[in-house]
């Protein structure tokens, strides 16, 4: 509004050559700024300056300098100080940036970033093929950077991530495996055939194998290693060729179910860590692997990761032959050592086990270690207990369930122990009676 005289109460207006108009006014800390975009009408540029007045009276104005940062930058910051990042998480958001964000928004200034832009980005990323999964990963991150930069920095006046329902990801269904057929898997893991594969000569390989105690050669020559490969663990799965046993990954299948662990805490499990008197397995750190390849040891995925579980009686003289031959006598020695005695990988464990190939020979293709948790989350749900002690046994953790539940389920665990041992009975009397396993699809 302007005074007598025409000189304005709050700010100044000057028309340029090209006969728009510009505002010019006095930010909080009184050094004076020039408008960011220019008006056609003078009515236009007053109505602006009213609402900038009115927006730092209020404190709500947003210095447009500090709007011009740009996205990758702000986010990469953004990145780098957030605090109480797993380094699995760490890995995603600098991917999810450098792959689905940066190349779309990255040089975009965050105060020119609409709604409209983030709508228009996410179409491209699924009109491209992208899934609405991994849009959902990508959208979320972006909705959390600008979140910081309108909540807490006070760089934009909102946060333009206002898609409904763009940040949900439906998980697909994953199998639930019936008793029978963690045992069988947990015995099928550690099989092995005796054979070699050699090469010959230029392009071809020969495969030998046992058979009746006597090594033979296969009459067909191969052109590739992963086919004779190949060949000889199918003879091996229709019994065609002799095979060793090795077990030390029997008890670790059992566990990783029947006490609900993650990959990463059961590879971090140390001698010390499992009681076989009170039967309980103690959660204390888990390791991480990096998409760099570095393997990281730190503390389980959330707070209520660190607990005690119990273990179902059914699997103690297993774990016990399995310590008792396999884990050195040192407390903190490791239960599942790798190949070399250090900390085993997944990878090594999928390729020593030959776990694809075992899963998909037993009906199951796509069958993640993951998925042995999940199968004993379920056993635990049909205990009957409490959402919370569920919670505490597997180690999930939100704002209602806090490490303060894990004091006080221990008769709740105990329960949900003896449930599960009532159904590793129930399958002795179902394998008597010839009962085959299922799978069965999570709903």
């Amino acid at each position: 509004m302007a005074n007598k005289n025409n000189h304005r109460r709050f700010g100044s207006i000057r028309q340029r050559e090209s006969g728009r108009y510009q505002i010019r006014y006095p930010g909080p800390d009184g050094r004076m700024r020039s408008g960011t975009e220019t008006y056609e009408r003078k009515s236009d540029a007053e109505r602006a300056l009213s609402l900038i007045e009115a927006a730092i009276i209020k404190g709500e104005w947003n210095d447009p300098e500090r709007g011009k940062i740009k996205l990758k930058d702000y986010a990469d910051t953004w990145i780098t100080q957030r605090p109480g990042l797993r380094p699995r998480t760490v890995d995603l958001y600098r991917w999810l940036l450098k792959k689905h964000i940066a190349p779309y928004l990255g040089n975009v200034q965050l105060a020119k970033i609409s709604t409209s832009t983030v709508r228009q980005w996410r179409a491209d990323l699924l009109g491209k093929g992208m899934s609405v999964g991994m849009a959902a990963k990508a959208y979320r991150l972006l909705r959390a950077v600008l979140m910081t930069a309108a909540e807490d920095d006070d760089i934009i006046p909102r946060n333009p991530c206002r898609i409904r329902g763009a940040g949900d990801e439906h998980a697909e269904e994953r199998p639930v495996l019936t008793v029978s057929q963690v045992f069988e898997l947990a015995e099928r893991v550690g099989v092995r055939p005796v054979g070699n594969v050699r090469k010959v000569k230029e392009g071809a390989y020969r495969l030998r194998f046992q058979r009746h105690g006597e090594m033979r050669t296969h009459p067909q020559v191969f052109l590739t290693r992963a086919e004779a490969d190949r060949v000889l663990w199918k003879m091996a799965a229709e019994k065609r060729t002799g095979s060793t046993q090795d077990r030390r990954f029997r008890a670790m299948v059992l566990l990783a179910t029947f006490a609900s662990l993650r990959w990463g805490e059961v590879s971090a499990l140390r001698r010390m860590d499992i009681d076989l008197k009170t039967r309980t397995v103690r959660v204390r750190v888990a390791f991480v692997e990096r998409s760099t390849g570095g393997l990281v040891l730190g503390p389980p995925k959330s707070k209520a990761g660190r607990r005690t579980i119990g273990i179902p009686q059914s699997i103690v003289p297993m774990l016990k032959k399995h310590m008792d031959t396999y884990v050195q006598d040192r407390p903190d020695a490791l239960m599942f050592p790798g190949a070399k005695g250090g900390p085993m990988r997944r990878s090594g464990f999928n390729t020593r086990t030959r776990w694809v190939d075992v899963v998909t020979d037993m009906g199951l293709p796509g069958l993640h270690f993951h998925d042995l948790r999940h199968t004993g989350n379920m056993l635990a749900a049909e205990s009957g207990v409490g959402l919370k002690d569920l919670m505490a046994r597997m180690g999930h953790d939100n704002v209602r369930a806090a490490m303060i539940y894990q004091h006080a389920v221990r008769g709740a665990d105990e329960a949900i122990t003896n449930a599960i041992d009532r159904q590793l009975e129930a399958r002795d009397d179902d394998d008597d009676e010839g009962t085959a396993g299922v799978l069965v699809p999570t709903g």
